[in-house]
């Protein structure tokens, strides 16, 4: 089983809050909040939350939490959100009760052998009207090929292309939309991230928003 532990934010992922900016958590943030159903306090939890970047860019009277895999990363994690619930725990066992109004998975489910089982925990754990949002890297395409060279993440484990990635969310869930995101740490230290709609069968990753399948089955059946 791969670690992910403090040796891993040293090797694979070392420039983790240079690959995290501002910038990007906002556009996380949009996809949230473009998801969300009408509720005051939404429960938001994301699935491998590492330092916990992208929930302190949430609203923190939101009831917050996070899950990851590393103890050494929820322990960085409680340092940044001491108002957020948080576990050492895998996306596949969530320890807290009750369902959610949004799930989030940024570049976290090619990490985990069990797709099915991360499909069947999501589904168990959102509420009827909720909605999952992942990003995941893609290896089709025209830069496909570049991507395989450049990825030295030996944690990624299914390097799949965007087509097996929305088959997956359209066999578990309703996909509400989709974009793609070209993204890469240049040299110097800038990120580059741009999501887009016009070249996202293009792009090297993806961000998915999509509905349980109840509420999929309830929407076809009012001419959605």
């Amino acid at each position: 089983m791969q670690s992910f532990e403090e040796d891993y934010f040293r090797t694979a992922y070392k420039n983790y809050d240079r690959q995290n900016p501002s910038y990007k958590m906002d556009f996380y943030h949009r996809l949230v909040i473009t998801a969300l159903p009408s509720v005051s306090k939404p429960r938001v939890l994301d699935m491998g939350c590492a330092f916990g970047k992208f929930l302190s860019s949430l609203n923190p009277d939101w009831s917050l939490y996070g899950v990851d895999s590393s103890s050494h990363a929820v322990a960085e994690a409680h340092k940044r959100l001491p108002h957020a619930h948080l576990s050492v725990s895998s996306a596949t066992e969530i320890p807290f009760e009750g369902r959610f109004d949004v799930i989030t998975a940024f570049d976290v489910i090619e990490h985990i052998p069990d797709l099915e089982q991360v499909a069947e925990t999501v589904a168990k754990r959102l509420n009827p009207e909720g909605r999952f949002i992942f990003v995941v890297p893609v290896y089709d395409g025209p830069l496909g090929p570049v991507i395989r060279i450049l990825d030295r993440d030996p944690t990624h484990l299914h390097k799949a292309s965007r087509d097996f990635w929305l088959a997956w969310a359209d066999r578990h869930f309703g996909i509400e939309q989709w974009c793609g995101i070209t993204r890469y740490l240049l040299p110097g230290g800038f990120y580059f991230h741009w999501p887009t709609r016009l070249a996202r069968r293009w792009a090297p990753a993806i961000a998915v928003i999509a509905r349980p399948k109840s509420l999929n089955a309830h929407l076809r059946g009012t001419g959605d």
